[in-house]
């Protein structure tokens, strides 16, 4: 099974992280990763079932929501090689917010796993959530 983990520590409360990403539709919090997104179908993005695209090109559905934990996850139907449905199958992301120290930080981790392609899927999927991540800890931190 592949896999792959990041995760970062944001000068922001726990709270005001989650607010930020728990949209599955909007990701403004990484503009120099995800240059658009389309909403699919009539669900709205903090309700299972939700669907995305990415760039144009990762399809992508939500799958649990829970603000109590903040916590999300997801599964990607389909996206560009080494992580297209031909590449890979069953793919589950998986993102979650904690307090991380007592002067308001919060640790967020990113994760996902899936079958096949091991080697090259996972070093993909690490630069683009590494990146989604710095993105989003410029995006706190400014504010």
């Amino acid at each position: 099974m592949g896999k792959t983990y990041q995760s970062i520590v944001i000068r922001a409360t726990a709270d005001r992280v989650w607010q930020a990403i728990r949209d599955f539709h909007d990701m403004s919090w990484a503009p120099s990763v995800i240059t658009s997104i389309q909403p699919v179908g009539d669900i709205a993005g903090d309700q299972p079932g939700a669907g995305r695209i990415l760039n144009g090109a990762f399809h992508e559905t939500l799958q649990k929501l829970d603000d109590a934990e903040r916590y999300f996850e997801y599964r990607m139907v389909d996206g560009p090689s080494p992580v297209s449905k031909a590449d890979v199958r069953q793919y589950r992301g998986c993102v979650r917010v904690s307090p991380a120290t007592q002067d308001s930080g919060t640790l967020v981790e990113w994760s996902s796993c899936w079958q096949r392609n091991e080697k090259a899927a996972a070093e993909f999927c690490r630069a683009v959530y590494a990146a989604r991540l710095e993105d989003l800890k410029a995006q706190m931190e400014a504010h």
